[in-house]
């Protein structure tokens, strides 16, 4: 579904935010778009429908919505019949979130809940209603300088977090959706990988936020397939990543030194000789559980014959 080249004009009765809106209720919270909070209000009514659609929300769904803003996406998903949860860091938006919502869509208003703090800091206990274990979204219009961070730390504390569809900058969402062996493959694509499926859901310009960024932007969609990792596998498969992206254009040998030892590169099958950037999380997972019962099986398997991969290498 293509992105209207014009700015849509709110509709009286729509429900939704135009571009006079958003400048209104603005200049009524004493607000100004901060670069540093990475402020970009969507002023397109015709985009937030395209984003809820995308999204698959309906009625009676729980989303999470990091950085509602002025509230242009969170009535879109209040229109949908959706209970949302937004997180805003910024104290005058978060206060001017509820009376919004009462202004344009009062019949909604009971099933908007607002946290005041960033989203890097919450945790489950601040959300009971996601406590229960019961599946839920997260939608959102992602600051760009802190989406990656955002989608990531928020997989890892929420089990129950099952899909999402952001907007983030187009050169983040071509990095989240990379597949290895490509120039931009890196951190954010593998761990995103780790807990499911990413693909890009479209792009979106620049003439439907106020004020207009610098970049373009796009939509990703992810699926949790992955199940709930323990927090250790977790930390050991980052801790690998990590490290051979440190040095992405040297060997895995030489990028894991003392990261991982010769031998678990045989009891896994992957060639040492390659680099980080070659290889998916299932290999990178492979490469984490074989350094980590390595000791084990060198002791029972690896005692007589010796590593090949250390000759090669020596």
């Amino acid at each position: 579904m293509p992105v209207q080249s014009h700015i849509a004009s709110e509709q009286p009765g729509s429900g939704l935010l135009g571009a006079g809106d958003i400048r209104r209720l603005a200049m009524e919270a004493g607000i100004t778009p901060t670069k540093k909070l990475g402020q970009n209000f969507v002023i397109d009514p015709g985009t937030v429908r395209r984003i809820v659609h995308e999204a698959g929300i309906h009625a009676g769904e729980s989303v999470l919505e990091v950085g509602p803003g002025l509230g242009s996406l969170t009535l879109g998903l209040l229109e949908s019949g959706a209970d949302v949860h937004a997180i805003e860091i910024d104290a005058a938006l978060a206060r001017k979130l509820a009376s919004t919502v009462r202004e344009f869509m009062p019949e909604a208003a009971e099933r908007l809940s607002v946290l005041n703090m960033d989203a890097l800091q919450v945790q489950a206990r601040d959300i009971p209603d996601f406590e229960d274990g019961r599946p839920f979204s997260l939608v959102a219009n992602l600051p760009y300088n802190v989406a990656t961070p955002v989608i990531l730390t928020l997989l890892a504390r929420f089990p129950a977090l099952n899909s999402l569809l952001v907007m983030v900058q187009k050169e983040v969402a071509d990095r989240l959706v990379a597949q290895p062996g490509t120039k931009i493959y890196g951190v954010p694509s593998v761990k995103l990988a780790w807990y499911g499926n990413a693909q890009r859901a479209g792009s979106v310009g620049r003439n439907v936020f106020w004020p207009a960024p610098n970049v373009d932007s796009a939509l990703v969609r992810f699926q949790r397939t992955q199940g709930n990792h323990q927090p250790d596998d977790t930390r050991a498969v980052f801790a690998i990543i990590d490290a051979a992206f440190r040095q992405r254009r040297k060997t895995l040998h030489a990028a894991l030194r003392g990261v991982v030892h010769d031998s678990a590169y045989q009891i896994c099958g992957i060639d040492p000789r390659r680099r980080g950037e070659t290889l998916s999380i299932d290999e990178f997972e492979s490469l984490s559980l074989a350094e980590s019962g390595r000791p084990f099986q060198e002791q029972h398997n690896l005692e007589a014959s010796g590593s090949g991969y250390d000759a090669k290498l020596s």
